[in-house]
């Protein structure tokens, strides 16, 4: 899977996010601009030591992400949408897009994407979720329609066995 950050504004959620990208392998691309550092203490505290694990892209702007990902079916996250994010089935390679925290995906893009447009449900008077729980949400859900392929699905117990 593939998840992208559109002028994501939060280290702490990119951060997040970049933990979540890493554990289930999915890529993450971030396209700018973004509003920190990806030296940012938080940014690099949020994602703890998974940085080795995760694969990260970075653009200059929406059109040069599309330049560079020419065909990928893309997702568009927004509270926007009519869909619903479980409505749709995703396959092992899309892309799930998610804008910035404090505006989402501008809507001249989002025109574009209308049909593949998906929304979180949540309650009327609330205006959204958090990003890094948005992503987790429904990155689980494409992965789960995947039946977790390449992902650990039991653990163990660390001083005793099951």
């Amino acid at each position: 899977m593939h998840i992208v950050l559109h002028e994501p504004e939060i280290p702490q959620n990119a951060g997040n996010i970049a933990r979540t990208c890493a554990v289930t392998q999915s890529v993450l691309h971030l396209i700018k601009p973004l509003g920190f550092s990806v030296e940012d203490k938080y940014l690099k505290r949020a994602g703890l030591d998974y940085w080795h694990l995760l694969d990260i892209r970075y653009y200059e702007n929406w059109e040069d992400f599309i330049e560079k990902n020419k065909g990928a079916k893309l997702y568009m996250a927004t509270t926007k949408a009519k869909k619903v994010y479980t409505e749709v089935e995703y396959g092992e390679n899309d892309y799930i897009v998610f804008g910035k925290e404090s505006a989402g995906i501008p809507e001249e893009i989002l025109l574009q994407h209308k049909e593949t447009s998906v929304r979180i449900p949540m309650f009327d008077e609330a205006r959204s979720l958090n990003l890094s729980n948005s992503v987790a949400i429904i990155l689980y859900e494409a992965l789960r329609q995947q039946n977790f392929k390449g992902l650990l699905k039991e653990g163990q117990l660390h001083h005793y066995k099951w």
